[in-house]
């Protein structure tokens, strides 16, 4: 569209407007997916554990406000991301794809809560959606996300 001298068109500016929401999708899926498949739970002598522990007191409490964060009302992503100034882990709500991502926020794990990912198999029971999330997370692939800063 630069070439044909297109910049100034409606057909323009949506293509801008909806490029990051797209990119966003595509890459979260990747994250999602990816994270996925593991059998054996998180190794407590492992790096992510321990800084999970660090900054959130205990495992348990990381993982109760996590489910919450998943459980809220609404579509989109809870995340737990990583801050690549301060390695501080915390989660997150993304609204759709493209609505409250923190700046260079690094995603550690990433939870797709569309309706996509669990209403054939769920229903509007979230709650077990979740649950069997955690049971199938890839612990091994999340934890070579975490970077040591």
């Amino acid at each position: 569209m630069v070439k044909e001298g297109k910049m100034a068109t409606p057909e323009f500016s949506e293509l801008k407007r909806r490029w990051g929401w797209e990119f966003n999708g595509m890459r979260l899926h990747e994250y999602y997916f990816e994270n996925l498949g593991g059998k054996e739970g998180l190794g407590k002598e492992g790096r992510l554990f321990k800084k999970i522990s660090e900054d959130f007191g205990t495992y348990e409490n990381w993982e109760k406000e996590f489910r919450a964060v998943g459980a809220m009302r609404g579509i989109g992503w809870a995340i737990l991301y990583q801050d690549p100034w301060t390695g501080q882990l915390f989660n997150c709500w993304i609204n759709d794809h493209d609505t409250g991502h923190p700046s260079g926020g690094l995603p550690i794990l990433v939870l797709d809560v569309f309706e996509h990912a669990f209403m054939i198999d769920y229903g509007l029971k979230r709650a077990d959606y979740i649950e069997a999330f955690f049971k199938n997370i890839n612990w091994k692939e999340v934890e070579k996300r975490l970077k040591s800063l």
